[in-house]
């Protein structure tokens, strides 16, 4: 029945299915399932690559049996479907604090900022995250002044309440990218005071002259952000559409560009990001 729980033989259906190489919408319509059932199946359950069946049904067991003691079969299907909403969202936050972790950010950092986005308004109190972590007000007020000094979340005052609720705006990876790309920037300028310290024909000046270029080249492509990759993304496939070399002013005219775009994306993709034997084998 769409909407009830997935079987054991449907588990495997989708196992076998993902096999194939089937897409979601296919595996679906093959077990008269909602797409979203299917995705949201093998995306708590290891993903396309690593869906297993019997891993996945032992899963949901455990799950069923967090839950407590009253069977399945004997809820109204509206009752079991918001239970299972509520162990997607719990594993997906789950999944999403391991990945944060996994960066460097300290975890209980990592659980404040999840449950900022995973909140409808993208606003929580101190005594609200106290309550859903399970945690003290003095771990919450560390984690917000970490994820503060990172430039991820604000705090702004709730006249009605008379408290403060902490915010995650929906630019704040744009911030972040521009705090990084600031960071970056740091590293090109230190490396290269360095140089005129050490002596850049010393071998410590030599080693901080390649850490200078690194950081430089690395700092000036994220200051031209995501759609300067993008821009050599599609500079490249026009190209290779083409078939032939082409000039900035005939790729500007097929793309529709400005000329300046067009050389801004060229940087992007310039010689210097091959290593000499890989210049000298494709000039051959």
């Amino acid at each position: 029945m769409p909407g009830g729980r997935l079987s054991h033989d449907e588990r495997r259906d989708i196992g076998a299915g993902l096999a194939e190489g089937l897409g979601y919408a296919e595996i679906a319509r093959r077990l008269g399932r909602p797409t979203s059932t299917v995705s949201r199946e093998v995306a708590r359950n290891g993903g396309a690559d690593g869906y297993r069946a019997d891993r996945a049904l032992r899963a949901t067991e455990r799950r069923a049996r967090r839950r407590g003691p009253a069977p399945l079969a004997a809820r109204p299907q509206e009752a079991a479907d918001r239970d299972e909403l509520r162990d997607e969202l719990r594993d997906f936050g789950e999944q999403f604090v391991t990945m944060l972790v996994a960066t460097g950010l300290p975890r209980m950092a990592s659980r404040v900022l999840v449950r900022l986005f995973l909140t409808d308004s993208g606003s929580l109190t101190a005594a609200d995250l106290v309550g859903q972590l399970r945690v003290s007000p003095a771990s919450v007020s560390k984690a917000v002044g970490y994820l503060e000094e990172l430039d991820v979340v604000r705090r702004e005052r709730d006249p009605r309440r008379r408290r403060e609720r902490y915010v995650v705006d929906d630019d704040v990876w744009l911030r972040a990218w521009t705090r990084d790309t600031r960071s970056t920037a740091n590293w090109a300028d230190t490396a290269r005071r360095g140089v005129a310290v050490v002596g850049a024909d010393t071998p410590a000046g030599v080693r901080l002259d390649r850490m200078g270029d690194f950081f430089a080249t690395l700092s000036a492509d994220m200051a031209s952000g995501p759609a300067g990759v993008e821009d050599a993304l599609t500079l490249l496939a026009a190209l290779m559409h083409a078939g032939a070399p082409a000039d900035a002013g005939r790729l500007a005219a097929g793309l529709g560009w400005p000329v300046e775009r067009v050389t801004e994306a060229l940087r992007h993709a310039e010689p210097q990001r091959l290593t000499p034997a890989q210049r000298t084998a494709l000039a051959r």
